[in-house]
């Protein structure tokens, strides 16, 4: 089995990234650019609540943590889980300072109108998976509570989900390692995304970076004779 170091581990939110568009995964986790809309600034705010660890408490058989980091070598991955539910249950694993057995399940908050879409199951399969490697148990399920409509959907966690976010998170590594931006795909989901004027889809079918560095430096050495 494959383990990543710590320091070649990549962002587990930027799995929503690539599966929207490995263009902007690159730009974001690559390139480290970044630009603000209402969809993310909303996003953002949702989350800082959702982590704020003042807000664990326990309700009968349940605990719920708040913020809890995660990480998994196998998968070479970190992140943060919105909301970890702690269910006592048989199948469960022994938690320091707790009485019986507990089986975590995570809970991702998203902004929208409750339909879950393939890029949250799988951002949210990446944090079960993670879970399973440090709590040594299964976690068969988890859920996605969307924001704007108050609506809480359960994802169960199957083989081929797992499977996609194994393979998707082979390909993350083989192009952050190479440090390769993927080319520019038009779709209709362009229209909607924060990095739109960064991106810059308008120069798809213009001549190559290099090309274009190599004529400027030709014209100012013309210039200069």
């Amino acid at each position: 089995m494959t383990e990543y170091r710590e320091e070649d581990y990549l962002a587990l939110s930027g799995i929503q990234h690539f599966c929207f568009c490995p263009r902007q995964w690159a730009l974001i986790h690559i390139e480290r650019q970044w630009d603000e809309n209402r969809l993310t600034a909303e996003g953002d705010l949702i989350h800082k609540r959702a982590h704020d660890p003042a807000a664990d408490e326990k309700r009968g058989g349940r605990i719920l943590s708040h913020g809890m980091p995660v990480f998994s070598s196998e998968l070479g991955v970190r992140g943060v889980c919105d909301v970890v539910e702690l269910n006592r249950c048989e199948d469960g694993v022994s938690i320091t300072g707790r009485d019986g057995k507990w089986l975590p399940v995570p809970v991702e908050y998203k902004h929208g109108d409750g339909t879950a879409g393939h890029a949250d199951e799988l951002q949210l399969c990446a944090q079960a998976m993670c879970l399973e490697r440090m709590f040594c148990c299964g976690v068969p399920e988890g859920f996605l509570f969307y924001h704007e409509v108050r609506r809480r959907v359960r994802v169960p966690i199957t083989e081929p989900l797992r499977q996609e976010v194994h393979d998707m998170l082979l390909e993350m590594h083989r192009l952050y390692a190479r440090g390769y931006t993927p080319r520019v795909k038009r779709k209709s989901g362009c229209k909607s995304c924060s990095l739109k004027e960064l991106c810059l889809p308008g120069l798809e079918k213009t001549r190559a970076a290099s090309a274009y560095i190599a004529a400027a430096i030709r014209e100012a050495g013309e210039e200069l004779k």
